[in-house]
């Protein structure tokens, strides 16, 4: 049985329409991880096609060090509450991924204290935790010194959610870009072991994240949401009330700033639409769709209204970023697709 070097699937050669399939008997890639390596083209979609409950039944049959992928810019929805539950008796490493996507300006040390503190607050136990540095070569290192204290002779299986990074940090600690690495949810398939001169890593697929901007939207807006270089953050400064629409994915209204600091962690490619909170709604139907876009697959929106929490309080929206707000506001209404999940935290930066 011959696998798939990038995802991991079972190659056949008979059903261009299957899983898997690739025109040459000789190949070490599937068509759709050919397609994806040298052309970006996205064959069919997978991120909704694996099941989350047999890759965790897998790995707890297994005697393995597990690495939890953690996207830094995604962080939220990179975690899971509770991990230690679906992972009995594993020894958890974190992986913080992508790290220069942030700003320079934040040291290694203040990303792995707020890492571990919102480990606490989501209950996850770990044995350690690695902040990847700001190039492949530094992060290896870093990955590597962890593994030769806490792998112990025991596989290493890279486990995240959906798009987190995990075949990106393995090729970078292969110094091989075998497998196939995309900015679309599914890319790896299976299961697929590498053996190398010291470890075994096994790459598997991402754990879906059902509630994440990224299921919401076209993948053909992923190149909108997802940043491909270093965030620009984005600073406005506030007085009386004022409204933020993000394309039309997000929109945010802030009551009585008197004054407030406003700052969008997004990509540079989504727009965002300022404006006072008088007349929004109004804008936001005439130019919804057409200004405002990339816009949800289902036009189904909710809205959460909060006091600010914390002197310095980011408002995170898993699969498209963050905004943090210091100063003075009395109210905060986020208006946001139905089946995304938002969260309320002390800043991260």
């Amino acid at each position: 049985m011959t696998t798939c070097k990038g995802c991991g699937v079972v190659l056949q050669y008979d059903n261009p329409k299957d899983l898997g399939y690739s025109p040459k008997k000789d190949s070490d890639y599937c068509q759709r991880c050919f397609r994806l390596m040298h052309y970006d083209d996205l064959q069919y979609s997978m991120k909704t096609g694996i099941n989350p409950d047999t890759v965790f039944e897998k790995v707890r049959e297994m005697d393995a060090l597990v690495i939890w992928v953690v996207d830094l810019f995604d962080f939220e929805a990179s975690m899971m509450e509770g991990l230690n539950r679906h992972l009995p008796n594993k020894d958890i490493l974190i992986v913080g991924t992508k790290r220069d996507l942030l700003p320079e300006t934040v040291g290694n040390e203040k990303l792995a204290k707020f890492i571990l503190g919102r480990c606490k607050d989501l209950n996850i136990d770990v044995v350690g935790l690695v902040v990847t540095g700001k190039n492949i070569e530094e992060g290896s290192k870093e990955v590597y010194h962890a593994l030769n204290v806490l792998s112990k002779g025991r596989d290493i299986v890279v486990m995240g959610k959906a798009n987190a990074g995990k075949s990106t940090l393995l090729n970078g600690l292969l110094k091989d870009n075998r497998l196939t690495s995309s900015r679309y949810p599914g890319t790896t398939l299976d299961f697929n072991k590498i053996e190398t001169g010291k470890y075994t890593f096994i790459d598997t697929p991402g754990i879906e994240g059902d509630k994440t901007m990224l299921m919401a939207v076209e993948e053909k807006d992923l190149k909108t949401i997802l940043p491909s270089r270093k965030l620009k953050p984005l600073v406005f400064q506030c007085r009386e009330d004022q409204s933020f629409a993000v394309c039309g994915l997000v929109r945010i209204d802030f009551i009585e700033c008197n004054p407030a600091s406003v700052v969008f962690y997004m990509f540079d490619e989504c727009k965002i639409h300022r404006g006072k909170v008088e007349g929004a709604d109004e804008r936001w139907q005439k130019h919804y769709g057409e200004l405002y876009k990339p816009v949800p697959m289902e036009n189904d929106f909710t809205k959460t209204k909060v006091a600010k929490k914390f002197d310095k309080m980011d408002i995170v929206i898993d699969g498209l970023g963050w905004v943090s707000v210091s100063g003075q506001v009395k109210e905060i209404c986020v208006t946001y697709p139905r089946n995304v999940n938002i969260t309320f935290r002390k800043a991260m930066l």
